[in-house]
């Protein structure tokens, strides 16, 4: 089977072209960051915009490098949410028109469904069960992964996403958007032991409710950053001993939560994906953990932690050989709980 995946959901324009066969046939991501770099963040109509000027060249590019013909398809992925609204309906407009215009099904594909089965992609994938660490600028959650579509929420943000956190605090210090490349570079040349900052949510774990201690907050580690810079003028040393000590706090709260996490699940192995992951402190950090409680980690290539067009051909494929696609009436959900997901 052959799908062509489209991801639209926000500021990142993916294609690509997956085989069952012979894996990934080409891909192709046009990044919007240049477009937004002034405003400091998206600009919702600015992105769905340019999605529709970009679309249509990316798939006649990936065809053409995959040597494939529309009649050669056999199926076609798009992202339905979440994400932003306009954004979204481009993606699910342009890929129900060409399922309709190419006689073949097509499927919408949840966009952190995308990040969680991205590993899989990898070499050495994933096997069902796992534990799941989603990060993003939309989305922190940990999740309990049985097989694809039965998905449990064990613990997610009460506020800011990781990746949210990373933007404003390099908002903060003068960094440029998008903020997670942004702290990790400046945190090279800084200090991570100058300023302890919060692990929120860490201190003690909590022993009510249905999950204990696996939810985060992270407005709490922005505002103190916020809180420090306030009343002190700003110097290269200062802004890099900051990034770097933010980041070690939002490492040690993720990884204090994984641990917890598996040993919540007793799962031997810990999938972790999205933008978030491509942090090398995360990853550096991570592995460490799982050789100290004997778990595999995974992770998907730096490429393709951000999003792409190849983890929505792949989840589209899987989704469409089991049997599920969509009707002609097409539609976008900005808000998606992944725990609504069909179990295929």
């Amino acid at each position: 089977m052959r799908v062509l995946g489209l991801e639209t959901s926000c500021d990142d324009t993916g294609v690509a072209l997956y085989d069952s066969e012979q894996g990934l046939l080409a891909h192709r991501l046009y990044s919007q960051t240049a477009l937004h770099l002034d405003y400091g963040g998206v600009v919702p109509e600015l992105a769905s915009r340019d999605h529709i000027r970009k679309a249509l060249p990316l798939i006649q590019a990936v065809m053409n490098e995959a040597d494939t013909r529309p009649e050669q398809v056999d199926g076609i992925a798009y992202t339905v949410g979440p994400g932003l609204a306009g954004a979204l309906l481009v993606g699910a407009a342009l890929g129900r028109s060409l399922a309709f215009a190419w006689n073949v099904p097509c499927v919408g594909i949840h966009h952190m469904e995308g990040h969680l089965l991205s590993p899989m992609l990898e070499p050495n994938p994933p096997t069902f069960p796992f534990t799941a660490l989603l990060v993003s600028g939309g989305h922190t959650l940990l999740a309990d992964i049985q097989a694809l579509g039965r998905y449990t929420i064990l613990g997610e943000s009460l506020d800011d996403a990781v990746g949210e956190a990373f933007d404003k605090t390099a908002k903060l210090l003068g960094l440029g958007y998008p903020g997670g490349p942004a702290i990790a570079q400046a945190a090279l040349q800084g200090n991570r032991q100058r300023f302890h900052f919060p692990r929120p949510m860490t201190e003690t774990r909590k022993t009510h409710g249905a999950h204990p201690g696996l939810d985060f907050s992270f407005s709490g580690l922005k505002t103190a950053v916020a809180t420090l810079i306030q009343n002190q003028p700003l110097n290269p040393q200062l802004i890099a001993d900051i990034a770097a000590s933010f980041e070690a706090a939002a490492v040690d709260v993720l990884a204090i939560k994984c641990e917890w996490a598996l040993q919540k699940t007793a799962a031997k192995k810990l999938v972790v994906a999205g933008g978030v992951s491509a942090n090398q402190q995360l990853r550096a950090r991570l592995q460490q953990l799982s050789q100290k409680i004997g778990v595999d980690v995974y992770f998907p290539r730096a490429q393709f932690s951000t999003d792409n067009g190849a983890m929505i051909a792949y989840a589209g494929y899987l989704r469409l050989a089991a049997g599920q696609h969509e009707p002609l009436q097409f539609s976008a959900r900005p808000r998606w709980d992944i725990q609504e997901l069909s179990a295929l």
